[in-house]
């Protein structure tokens, strides 16, 4: 099997693409090759997970001015030319867009060319490049059920979360300290962190036992790690936590944004969330990420516009003062994960390129319509 991956920009993009491409590797000898663009974090990934990257000259359309919107409409004529004579030099069966710029193109010159295409949607609302394809693809591996509908076939993968998220025990109710872990992503985030900080005096007042566990980012380090000091709380700061899963297992309650790759890992670690949606994510994608998990009892959701020192620290003590409560979350979003996702999506391209001889464990139910 011959699969391309096409798309990128983000974490979020890249490192289930890259889980994907292991699991191909891995399950099906698969020959393997990327598609993205000059400025993505697939530039430094890719290479260094061992596969092959190629590049198209493509910017945004979604959310931006009228002037980058009319150069991209220039630049995508000649970036499907381009992306399509990789796809023949390559011999592509198959192309797996991810989301991001380079994915439209790169699903476009194949549907052109007639070769099967899978749509991976992790987000609840389709982001700009699958939502452009979503009629034509063949078929759609989605996070949510709900995202079905914008697809003519889809089937329920989840996206795919390291194996250790997975293994997390939950924590007993007895445990002791109450821990609050919170973090914003690799970089942080800055509404987050300031909210937290004001709020310290507050969480000392209602629960003088927290414990504290807090990813800062670079730009906000120095002043969180002055603030805990002078907070009188038990405090663990830094601007970046290498070992996501090892703090995700002391935590009881995580605060933290609610991209799809950060609710991938709370439905697998099975952790009640505090969630606070980048408000100005595309389509508002994480507020409707957010209210998945809160519809299905998992999580509670604070908008930033709505975001004080006080509603945190009432909400935090809140749900640290029924603990039963939130063991109920912690069942919930663990029913919501999905452990086999990379595999699952890895089955889907080998059932459409349409050789199964020799690939083990492919026949799945019927995908949705």
């Amino acid at each position: 099997m011959r699969a391309v991956l096409a798309g990128g920009g983000t974490g979020g993009h890249v490192i289930p693409a890259l889980a994907i491409a292991q699991q191909l590797k891995q399950d099906y000898e698969a020959e393997v090759l990327f598609i993205g663009t000059p400025r993505g974090m697939e530039n430094r990934l890719v290479p260094a997970a061992g596969f092959e990257l190629r590049l198209v000259q493509v910017g945004a359309l979604n959310r931006v001015n009228l002037a980058t919107r009319v150069r991209t409409l220039f630049d995508l004529p000649r970036a499907v030319w381009v992306a399509s004579r990789m796809l023949a030099e390559f011999r592509a069966d198959v192309v797996i867009g991810v989301g991001g710029y380079a994915s439209g193109p790169a699903m476009g010159a194949a549907i052109l060319h007639r070769i099967p295409t899978i749509a991976f949607e992790p987000n609840v609302v389709p982001g700009f490049a699958n939502r452009m394809v979503a009629s034509r693809v063949s078929m759609a591996a989605v996070q949510f059920e709900q995202t079905g509908r914008y697809f003519r076939k889809y089937e329920v993968t989840g996206v795919p979360v390291r194996p250790a998220f997975f293994e997390i025990v939950a924590r007993p109710a007895t445990a002791t300290p109450p821990t609050l872990l919170v973090f914003g992503g690799s970089q942080g985030a800055h509404a987050i962190n300031q909210a937290v900080l004001a709020a310290l005096p507050e969480l000392r007042e209602k629960l003088p036992g927290l414990r504290m566990v807090h990813q800062t980012g670079e730009r906000d380090y120095n002043d969180a790690r002055v603030a805990y000091q002078g907070s009188g709380l038990d405090a663990e700061v830094s601007a970046f936590i290498n070992d996501m899963p090892g703090a995700f297992s002391r935590a009881d309650v995580l605060v933290c944004r609610s991209g799809a790759s950060t609710v991938g890992e709370v439905t697998a670690a099975g952790k009640p969330a505090i969630f606070i949606p980048f408000p100005r994510a595309a389509d508002d994608h994480q507020k409707v990420n957010a209210q998945a998990l809160v519809d299905a009892g998992a999580a509670v959701m604070l908008e930033q516009v709505n975001l004080t020192a006080n509603r945190l620290a009432e909400t935090v003590a809140a749900l640290f003062a029924d603990r039963a409560r939130l063991e109920r979350m912690g069942q919930a979003a663990k029913k919501l994960s999905h452990p086999t996702a990379a595999q699952d999506v890895a089955k889907m391209a080998a059932r459409l390129v349409g050789d199964m001889k020799g690939y083990p464990n492919t026949q799945d139910p019927t995908p949705k319509t």
